[in-house]
């Protein structure tokens, strides 16, 4: 449970970063995002900032925010550059299972290291062959004296090549019931020998950051590096940190669409037609009341999800939920800015196209749209059985 931040120092944070927004990211965005170059230089500034060190104990050097602080800096990042978030997005799960989960010497091992930003961490999980079905995962790991040694692949890895160590997934069981109970975490640190970067993947959106296959083949990695310990836990330790996953997900999704509203008012109140700006036109105006609307909604239950993990308790249905309806909305309103702009919005010399090829990650990115509707129909059940 993490304690509430106070309303002004959030402010001062979201201002501080928003000043880091508009100083050094506005001007590099479009070009390092159409060009898929990876923004190597904004990272010092990133870690003079404490992003790296957002959620993470200030015993370890952390800032020890809140989650509504931690989702209001995932959104203010996504109107910039939702690209940029990525490089703090698995970084913060890895974190946050060190920080729940590690062992006393893990956690003083490695979350100081994380606070700082010299160590820079992802999430190893999805396979070729089990993306949403996680406990269907092939790579494995095992235990050779005081080492694991781990074979398989990973895929779709954001921060997979300039990321240096993961949360990574692996059966340390694989005859176990359920399958389950079966999957250990590992800290896999780079180097290690046997470990490579494979395929960089050409994306539609959410360029200008590395999205990687990972090859696992035979790395040694110190029994140290399980995290808390024991084998056969890693399952619900990934899958809680999920959980803050999505409600940076959802956090990214509210700043896309919001960046893309604004962009439709103004461009609506400078754009002519029939002599007057289209903005008063009704067809218009229905549109961007609509459009606000939605983001408002999404934003509320964004932070909704957040202050429910802020409490300590059980989450995974709100977190769920709002990363299902901020994704789907962030769609509609990219999609809705694009038709306000008409031709213009179609061509990359304004953002609003970045926005329309942005917003599909978030519906699938972080379990698909179509699982958070399982985990949900599945935690309503269960809360309403009779």
């Amino acid at each position: 449970m993490l304690a509430k931040t106070s309303e002004d120092v959030q402010n001062q944070i979201v201002n501080v970063v928003k000043d880091f927004i508009k100083k050094d990211v506005d001007p590099i965005a479009s070009t390092y995002e159409q060009e898929d170059i990876y923004p190597h230089e904004l990272i010092p500034t990133m870690k003079e900032l404490g992003l790296f060190g957002i959620t993470i104990p200030e015993e370890y050097g952390g800032m020890g925010l809140d989650f509504t602080t931690f989702a209001k800096i995932f959104e203010e990042i996504s109107k910039g550059w939702m690209s940029l978030s990525g490089i703090i997005g698995t970084h913060h799960i890895l974190s946050h299972v060190i920080s729940n989960y590690g062992t006393d010497e893990q956690k003083n091992r490695i979350l100081p290291k994380m606070a700082t930003g010299e160590i820079r961490g992802a999430l190893a999980l999805t396979e070729p062959e089990a993306g949403s079905d996680t406990q269907n995962i092939s790579t494995v790991a095992v235990k050779d004296g005081e080492e694991y040694v781990i074979n398989g692949r990973k895929m779709y890895i954001s921060n997979g090549e300039h990321g240096n160590a993961f949360a990574l997934m692996a059966k340390t069981d694989p005859d176990a019931s359920p399958k389950h109970r079966g999957i250990s975490c590992f800290i896999f640190e780079k180097p290690t020998e046997g470990f490579k970067v494979g395929q960089h993947l050409d994306k539609l959106g959410y360029r200008g950051i590395d999205t990687c296959e990972l090859i696992f083949d035979n790395c040694r990695v110190p029994a140290d590096n399980l995290i808390g310990g024991v084998e056969g836990k890693g399952f619900g330790q990934v899958m809680n940190g999920l959980e803050t996953g999505r409600i940076n997900v959802a956090a990214r999704a509210v700043g896309v669409a919001q960046a893309a509203l604004d962009a439709a008012v103004s461009y609506a109140q400078q754009r002519k037609t029939f002599g007057q700006p289209i903005s008063q036109h009704q067809a218009i105006q229905l549109k961007l009341a609509d459009m606000a609307t939605k983001v408002h909604a999404a934003r509320l239950m964004v932070y909704d999800a957040a202050a429910k993990k802020d409490s300590g308790l059980r989450n995974d249905m709100e977190a769920s939920m709002a990363k299902l309806f901020a994704s789907e909305v962030c769609g509609e309103v990219a999609m809705e800015a694009m038709r306000v702009h008409g031709g213009a919005g179609y061509i990359k010399d304004l953002p609003v196209e970045r926005y329309y090829r942005d917003a599909p990650l978030m519906i699938i990115g972080e379990g698909t749209n179509e699982i958070m509707k399982l985990l949900i129909a599945r935690r309503i059940l269960e809360r309403n059985k009779i």
